[in-house]
């Protein structure tokens, strides 16, 4: 072993160690090892910030964008909507909430997908009385799984294309991943719809609204453009919209003229009416009428709706600013104007003075603010709505324009057009430039920490390659496997990037394992893509613990979950991801090179 081996091992090690211990955000970490790699002389300083400017760096947050696009498009919301009163048994709901973050996970990246997702299957278990503990894990664990089909699903796939180039010239495809994936893919949905039950019936997730408080209607203004599919309907036709939550008390017509709802009364393009209700429900009346909100102040109070204030249940994300501080120290109601009213951690109302709680990823919090500042508000303190807010409301001209930019962008892709990252970069712009995403909200949809982990980690990662410590470590491995047939070895490497995920991050252990497993498949004389398939799939599904992916910690707050729970659900499916995917990988992808 040389110095520079030795060194490369030591910050690795060091490295792992911390990420382990958890006291230091990952990022941070991640630009340790950096700084140490250039002091110690393995990374040269020309090459210390190369990382940045690597295509993967660009992939991931492109993708990130677009995800966030197409969220905010409402798309979803329209094509599951149809399906609810059809959904009444828990099995079905699993199913098709499933099967569809499988499949926009395969566009959009998973965590953007799932979080399009949870207000649909958190509305499903509302209608239907079901415990939210049975949907959202099932649903977080299918985003998982569907992340696996394309190159852009999840940053593991991208990742590792990045070390194939490197390797051997060419990166993985958009598609190379989909006979694996796909066939992944199909088992985990049905072991999510039938063992969804293992899960527990009757925990309590996060504070419901009306639990924590006591919030009275209040009500506001929306006008009725002449598009709007409820120009020359009833009253009652508005109120079906909030399915009985919603009720129009008052309709303006001609600025001043006053009416109670009749059914004599027909709506007419111009009107505004007064809604009451919860605000939540509110805005789902307005996006679904397509009526626009607004009106004068002064015609709102003297039609006495009094309130404007907004009460929104949230989740704490993992980038959220809140992580680790307490209410004092964010200062949330002088610095963003609202106010904590109630916090719920793992299933367990906190009952202690709400000022002195630090904040853990996962928590799920109710906010009390000004209605037209909450949505903002929220994005810019990293909290994930657990209600359909976000449904294109004042945008339905924008509605399909994201799924049009994303279809353009695979299909250049495909076609090889455009690289993977010119493409994925020139739909993020062309989102901006059709403002179906302000500027804004495309930077706040960025997991910086994400990228910053990349960019440090890139070059530490190649000098782990060029010093010689992945042949070392592949030579020791090569001795381990000697008596192995070369599909067991393949499976070995499954594992170890499966076991050492829940440790580090899921692009952290690509960068580490890729170039091991592909200096053992050199060592052993055996086809390297085979290899590289088994970590990209082992290092995307962390179904044992919550912290593992961005997406179990997500759900972890708002389904009430313990650590336990991941294990229920999670076990068998790793040992039937390892069983199926090892003997898929090894007959799509020849271990032996032809």
């Amino acid at each position: 072993m040389t110095l520079a081996q030795g060194l490369v091992f030591g910050i690795v090690a060091a490295m792992m160690a911390l990420f382990v211990w958890g006291r230091i955000r990952y990022d941070v970490v991640a630009m340790l090892a950096l700084v140490a790699s250039v002091f110690c002389g393995i990374v040269p300083p020309k090459d210390a910030f190369s990382g940045f400017s690597d295509d993967v760096v660009i992939i991931v947050a492109s993708a990130l964008v677009v995800s966030a696009a197409v969220a905010k498009s409402g798309i979803t919301e329209i094509v599951i909507r149809p399906l609810a009163p059809y959904l009444k048994t828990t099995r079905s709901q699993v199913f098709v909430l499933v099967f569809a973050v499988i499949v926009l996970s395969t566009f959009i990246k998973n965590v953007g997908a799932l979080a399009i997702l949870m207000p649909v299957a958190l509305q499903f278990a509302k209608r239907s009385g079901t415990s939210p503990s049975q949907l959202l894990m099932p649903l977080s664990f299918g985003s998982l799984l569907g992340g696996l089909i394309t190159l852009v699903g999840t940053s593991p796939n991208v990742i590792v294309a990045r070390v194939r180039e490197e390797l051997l010239g060419q990166p993985f495809q958009m598609f190379d991943y989909a006979p694996v994936g796909l066939g992944l893919s199909a088992i985990g949905l049905v072991y999510l719809t039938f063992a969804s039950g293992m899960l527990p019936k009757d925990r309590r997730g996060g504070v419901s609204i009306d639990a924590a408080i006591n919030i009275e209607n209040y009500v506001v203004e929306a006008t009725l453009p002449k598009d709007s599919p409820l120009v020359g309907k009833l009253a009652q036709d508005v109120e079906a919209l909030g399915e009985g939550q919603v009720k129009v008390t008052t309709v303006v017509r001609e600025r001043f003229r006053r009416y109670k709802p009749t059914r004599a009364l027909r709506l007419r393009a111009g009107d505004v009416l007064l809604l009451e209700g919860d605000p939540l429900v509110l805005e789902k009346v307005v996006a679904r009428g397509a009526l626009e909100l607004g009106g004068k102040a002064a015609e709102t109070s003297a039609a006495g709706d009094g309130d404007t204030i907004g009460v929104v249940e949230g989740v704490v994300t993992s980038g959220s600013r809140l992580i680790g501080a307490n209410l004092i120290e964010v200062d949330v109601r002088q610095r963003y104007d609202v106010n904590v009213l109630a916090i719920s951690r793992r299933g367990e109302r906190i009952t202690q003075r709400l000022r002195s709680v630090r904040f853990v990823a996962g928590d799920v919090i109710v906010v009390q603010g000004r209605f037209d500042a909450l949505p903002d508000t929220l994005k810019e303190l990293g909290i994930l709505p657990l209600a359909e807010r976000d449904v294109g409301l004042g945008r339905g001209r924008h509605r399909w324009i994201p799924i049009l930019i994303l279809a353009a962008a695979i299909l250049a892709v495909v076609f090889k057009v455009l690289p993977i990252a010119v493409a994925f970069f020139s739909a993020a712009v062309a989102l901006l430039l059709t403002k179906s995403l302000t500027l804004r909200e495309a930077y706040e949809s960025v997991e910086w920490p994400i990228l910053i982990l990349l960019g440090a980690l890139i070059p530490v990662s190649e000098a782990v390659r060029t010093t010689g410590a992945t042949d070392l470590i592949a030579g020791w491995l090569h001795i381990a496997a000697g008596g192995l047939p070369p599909v067991a070895a393949m499976g070995m490497m499954l594992l170890a990037a499966m076991a050492v995920t829940p440790f580090l991050n899921n692009a952290a252990t690509v960068l580490m394992v890729a170039p091991i497993a592909a200096g053992l498949a050199s060592r052993l004389g055996l086809n390297p893509d085979p290899f590289l398939m088994a970590v990209a799939i082992g290092a995307a599904c962390d179904f044992l613990t919550p912290f593992g992916h961005q997406c179990n910690t997500l759900v972890m707050g708002p389904g009430g979950y313990r650590f336990s729970d991941y294990w229920k659900l999670g076990l068998p499916l790793s040992i039937l991801i390892v069983l199926a995917g090892v003997p898929l990988i090894a007959a799509v992808w020849p271990l032996v090179s032809r």
